[in-house]
Order: structure tokens, then sequence, then C-alpha cells
């Protein structure tokens, strides 16, 4: 005989999406006389532009108007087994807006950092952070004087720290006080992003004559489904 065991229950989680829009004009002369493609050109940096504010929303976003971000949610030092749901885990650096200068220490951090995080995420784990923590990381060594950091040995392979591939996310906090600006794990078991129709574009040659409007919009959302994913590691002492 087998006991019935307690299985989750189901249930919906909802995930609201933003719009993000663009409506930049040229004149019907400026198309007609131009020796490249205008409109094609124009597609271009809006898709360039709602990337980047994107990209912002997903590390940042408040959920008001645009995407609740990543670091937008709770975070606490406990561990996965008894902390809440929606709360993200960090690891105290245990100095104050900068890694400790003691040779070692710093990369001992990093280790109980990747090693907060649970196997099952670490086979896909990647540490993210902004281009200046990256300049100030490529600098850590061990007690040996051994660099951390490890190139790519192929131009389509990422650095590495201490293994694990390197992203850099210009959103994410430059080090300081207490700061979170460093986040290692599983970000696409961590985060979902819901993108509901692409880019649209609605051509408008007659409400602004001689103008040709370009109306172009894009609707979004993303927010964190699972926290015991993605650990942060905070420049801080508590």
């Amino acid at each position: 005989a087998r006991s019935e065991t307690n299985t989750p229950t189901l249930g919906k989680w909802s995930i609201p999406v933003h719009e993000m829009y663009a409506e930049p004009r040229i004149s019907q002369t400026l198309l007609d006389d131009s020796a490249v493609s205008l409109e094609t050109w124009l597609a271009n940096k809006i898709s360039e532009d709602f990337s980047l504010t994107e990209n912002t929303a997903f590390v940042s976003g408040n959920g008001v108007a645009k995407p609740r971000g990543l670091m937008d949610y709770d975070v606490a030092t406990t561990a996965d087994a008894s902390r809440a749901l929606g709360v993200f885990q960090y690891i105290i650096n245990g100095t104050s807006g900068a890694f400790s200068t003691t040779a070692g220490v710093a990369g001992d951090k990093l280790l109980d950092l990747v090693y907060a995080l649970k196997a099952a995420y670490r086979g896909n784990a990647r540490w993210l952070m902004a281009r200046l923590t990256v300049a100030e990381v490529r600098k850590l060594k061990d007690s040996q004087a051994q660099y951390l950091w490890a190139p790519g040995l192929t131009a389509t392979q990422p650095a590495t720290l201490l293994g694990y591939p390197i992203s850099e996310g210009e959103d994410m906090p430059a080090i300081a006080a207490d700061s979170l600006s460093i986040a290692f794990g599983d970000f696409k078991r961590a985060y979902t992003i819901v993108d509901r129709i692409g880019i649209r574009t609605l051509r408008d040659p007659y409400t602004a004559k001689p103008w040709i409007k370009f109306y172009t919009t894009r609707r979004v959302g993303g927010a964190a489904m699972d926290t015991e994913a993605v650990k942060f590691f905070k420049f801080g002492t508590a």
C-alpha cells in the first residue's frame, strides 16, 4: 500500500504585457530620393531602441507601465528551504562597495555564490554583470596569484569565471555600498519573457502630409518564475 503524496497544486501565473511605441516620420521626398532604403534603416533603428528599452526593464523595471525586472524583487540571506516564494537569495561579500583586497578572499566569496545554487541549476548557469564590474572581476586572483577569469578559447566561446560563462548586462548596478552588482544562475528558468505579437508597424501617409508616419508598437512582459534559479552577490557586510 502506498499513501497519497503531497502533490503541488496547479494554478495560473499571469504575466501582464506592456506596450512600447515609436512614431517617427520621414518626408515622401526623402523616401523617393534616398539612395538607400530609409524604411528598412528606420525599422532597424526602432528595433534596436526597443531592445535597449526591454533590456533595462527586464533588469530593473518596476512593473508600472513596463515589465517587472529581476532586480525589483525582494532579496534575503535565507536559504532555499525556508525562503518565501518570490524572494531571491543573496550572498554577502563581507566588504562594502568593493571586493576584498586580501588574496584569495574575493574568489572564496564568489565560490560561496556558485555553490549556494543547487546543482540542478548550475548546468546552465552563467554570470551577469555590467562591463565595469567585469573589469574588476578580471583583476581578481587566487592565493597563488592566478587569475580567476579565463578567456574564451575561440571567438564564439565566452570568457569564464570559475568555469562559468560571463554575460555583460549594462543595466546591472555598478559596484557600490550594498549593491547587488553580480547575479549568477540559470536565467532561463528564473525569468520568463512574454512577447505578445512582435513588432508591428502602421505606415501612415495620410494624416500629416507630406510626411509619412511610421507608428510602431511592441507588447512585452516579464516576471520572475523561479527565485531559486538565480543568486545575487551583495557588496556589503550584512
